[in-house]
């Protein structure tokens, strides 16, 4: 049986009004068996998180139970993340207090980014993704030199996501920074792709961190624009991206974007595309000291942030997976706590909060 067939046959089911009211669904399931079937399939699939609990805990429970238990309390976790973020979001606190405030805590940055997840009646939709991570120095092998360097990394890392739209979000980004202690940080940091969603809420909430886009993406963007001006496979598309490199990494995204656009007005047929690709530099030029950031201790890459996505989307696009929007934004909270290594903690909320 897929995991779409079992969400569809179990959706016909309905939970008795006591049992809701006593906490007991399912055969009466006590908590410790409810909370691990929860647990259990943020990680598997339902069919394999039911194998998982009979091996690994003799728990003999069937599909359908594990999928009614993880759509109940995933819906619970889902509607405390909610309260928490009215109650963040309520007031939010203006950076600009003109009060000085003792800065305690480590450095931290944060990552966005976008996933994509299948949702019956509405196919492929963005999964938005954020990261909150410490800025530790560690010692690095650099690849060049073979020499070891103290280099920024990201660690502690803890992951928000929804299913949607910017504005919630963003909400839930400045939930998860207060809970983070951002503003107690002594620097910060915000790294990125181009996508001007980001950096628009990048200036709503996070306006007085480093902002970076990620040295991968400028560096996939500098070899469009190469393959744009001297085609695919070329060995001389090759030595200008290379010849690129260096001044990019300096931080002359300003010169890289002044380079493109000469190239624009000689490649005629290819001119829209090179100003596109011009655009994009000359636009994040000031998110672009990558030298400079590296040599402060900061990361230059958003692998914390694509890992995060990458995760979630194991979770959610297995063979043969059909979601519907509201199973799966009850599973989502269930994963987000997983990932972020405080599933327990965010048990407890949900399952001590009082029942509508």
């Amino acid at each position: 049986m897929s995991e779409a067939t079992t969400t569809v046959q179990s959706a016909r089911r309905a939970f008795f009004p006591l049992d809701r009211q006593l906490r007991l669904y399912d055969k009466h399931w006590s908590e410790g068996v409810a909370k691990q079937a929860v647990k259990y399939s943020g990680k598997l699939s339902f069919g394999e998180a039911t194998e998982a609990l009979a091996e690994l805990a003799q728990i003999d429970i069937s599909v359908n139970s594990v999928w009614r238990l993880a759509q109940h309390w995933g819906e619970a976790l889902r509607v405390t993340e909610e309260q928490e973020d009215e109650r963040a979001n309520g007031s939010i606190e203006s950076l600009a207090t003109g009060k000085v405030e003792q800065k305690t805590d480590p450095r931290l940055g944060a990552a966005m980014d976008g996933a994509m997840i299948y949702i019956r009646g509405e196919e492929w939709k963005e999964l938005k993704v954020g990261c909150f991570f410490e800025v530790e120095l560690e010692p690095t092998l650099d690849p060049e030199t073979k020499d070891w360097i103290e280099l920024g990394h990201a660690c502690h890392s803890t992951y928000i996501c929804h299913l949607g739209g910017p504005e919630k979000f963003g909400q839930k980004m400045w939930t998860e920074s207060k809970r983070r202690r951002w503003h107690q940080a002594v620097d910060t940091q915000v790294v990125g792709d181009g996508a001007a969603w980001i950096w628009n809420l990048v200036g709503d909430y996070f306006y007085d961190a480093y902002q970076v886009v990620d040295w991968f993406h400028a560096t996939e963007h500098l070899a469009l624009a190469a393959h744009l001006a001297f085609g695919e496979s070329n060995q001389e598309a090759l030595r200008w991206l290379k010849q690129q490199e260096t001044p990019l990494f300096q931080g002359h995204a300003d010169r890289i974007a002044q380079t493109i656009i000469s190239l624009a007005e000689e490649k005629s047929g290819a001119k829209e595309d090179l100003l596109q690709q011009a655009g994009y530099f000359a636009n994040n030029q000031h998110r672009m000291h990558y030298l400079e950031m590296r040599s402060d201790g900061w990361v230059i890459g958003s692998g914390m942030v694509e890992s995060g996505g990458k995760r979630f989307k194991d979770r959610f696009t297995g063979s043969g997976m059909r979601w519907s929007r509201a199973g799966a934004e009850r599973l989502l909270p269930v994963r987000a706590a997983i990932l972020s290594r405080r599933f327990d903690e965010r048990w407890r909320t949900a399952y001590n909060s009082p029942q509508n």
